[in-house]
């Protein structure tokens, strides 16, 4: 059933990063896979269409976005015993959730330094979905990549409701190659910047989206500040971020949380094996 078009809430309230573009948000239903759909704007003589993909809004998202959502307006509650602690959740979430079966088709782009970053893109997804499908970025957190398990379940999500989605694995993460000695940090979105190009360029029909997780948060946020009106990318979500990364690391020195600076310090160290360092 077709849902009348009504003018995007951020208009009147919200600065547009790029006034040409707009959206229109469905009434009532707001999903993964039709939360938003384009308009048309009226330039001089007439009516002029527009880019398939929309510049990212995000002034006014509280009232105009996030309203759509009914299940943040709930209370959080809690799954009792395993999430009644934050450490208990995560250790459980660690050793218990499973790995879902994917099969990947791995592409990798060469960096203007001539580093190097690996795509893992969904085999058979370019014959299965049509060329105008919505397109996930999926960024994970440190030495974080496609073999993940939260990274599988959030792809599987967003493939059941029709979209398409890729991986983007660091330099050096999911067994992607390095091949300088510059690494990848949370104040270098270079590469971030050229895989949105690049997904952009392969889907000029779809809308471009990114979700990120801890330091993959961390880098997209900060990309999007950096890109303003000229991002490529339509929305994108940030979770678990560590936005102040000074707090962050004094605090994974304290406690019990020792225990999570240790495996990540490992990870780091067997990517840095593999390559001599």
């Amino acid at each position: 059933m077709a849902a009348l078009q009504t003018p995007s809430p951020f208009a009147g309230t919200a600065r547009r990063f790029a006034p040409r573009l707009r959206y229109l948000l469905l009434p009532t239903t707001m999903s993964l896979s039709s939360s938003v759909i384009s308009s048309r704007s009226c330039d001089g003589d007439g009516e002029q269409p527009l880019l398939p993909h929309s510049s990212l809004e995000i002034a006014g998202a509280r009232r105009g976005l996030l309203a759509g959502f009914d299940s943040l307006r709930r209370p959080y509650r809690a799954f009792p015993v395993f999430a009644s602690n934050r450490h208990v959740e995560t250790i459980f979430a660690a050793f218990t959730r499973s790995l879902p079966t994917v099969a990947f088709r791995r592409e990798c782009l060469r960096t203007p330094d001539d580093g190097a970053v690996a795509l893992d893109w969904v085999s058979g997804d370019d014959r299965a979905l049509p060329g105008d499908a919505p397109v996930l970025i999926l960024l994970p957190g440190l030495t974080g990549g496609s073999q993940d398990t939260y990274v599988r379940h959030m792809l599987l999500r967003a493939r059941s409701k029709g979209w398409r989605v890729v991986v983007f694995n660091s330099r050096g993460c999911a067994n992607s190659p390095v091949t300088t000695a510059k690494f990848y940090s949370a104040s270098f979105t270079g590469d971030l910047r050229q895989v949105a190009d690049h997904v952009l360029s392969r889907y000029p029909q779809s809308n471009i989206y990114a979700a990120g997780w801890s330091l993959g948060a961390n880098i997209l946020v900060r990309y999007l500040g950096e890109e303003t009106d000229k991002c490529s990318l339509s929305g994108a979500v940030s979770m678990c971020n560590p936005f102040n990364l000074v707090i962050a690391d004094e605090d994974f020195h304290k406690g019990f949380n020792n225990i999570y600076d240790r495996a990540l310090a490992n990870s780091l160290r067997v990517i840095f094996k593999k390559i001599g360092w």
